[in-house]
């Protein structure tokens, strides 16, 4: 079945490529996952509009990907979240939250897909989370949990 991917895929391409899969694998994973749409000879227009919002947004290369950088790593990133007595969280902290928590404290529009923490966050305190800014170029982040 062919599909234009409307969000990148690991193994499969990016947003806006068109490519051949087995039906099942679009049928059951990445259509109701809103990852692909079937493709169909309308489907171009929708092509060049995926590859032109994708061209705005993407990185122009390793010297603006370095600023992004930049500008990633200078923030101090403080993320509220409730906690026990003891400084345990009910819930934890996700790449989701800490996307949402850089732009709120002004920095770059970070995807939540690029964004790894190096341990599960379940306490209150200081972690690590890496920021895959473009391809050879990831940012280091340094973020503080408090309890809210």
């Amino acid at each position: 079945m062919k599909l234009i991917l409307t969000q990148e895929v690991s193994g499969l391409g990016i947003a806006g490529d068109i490519v051949t899969v087995k039906d099942g694998y679009a049928r059951n994973f990445l259509m109701p996952r809103s990852l692909g749409i079937a493709w169909t000879r309308g489907g171009e227009k929708q092509v060049t509009q995926i590859k032109r919002a994708r061209k705005v947004r993407e990185i122009r290369d390793t010297a603006h990907a370095n600023e992004v950088k930049q500008a990633i790593e200078a923030l101090k990133v403080t993320l509220e979240a409730k906690a026990g007595d003891t400084g345990r969280l009910f819930g934890s902290i996700t790449a989701s939250d800490l996307a949402d928590a850089v732009k709120a404290a002004g920095g770059p529009l970070v995807d939540k897909r690029k964004v790894t923490i190096a341990e599960h966050v379940k306490t209150v305190g200081k972690y690590n989370a890496t920021v895959v800014v473009h391809e050879g170029v990831t940012a280091k982040l340094s973020f503080e949990v408090v309890a809210g």
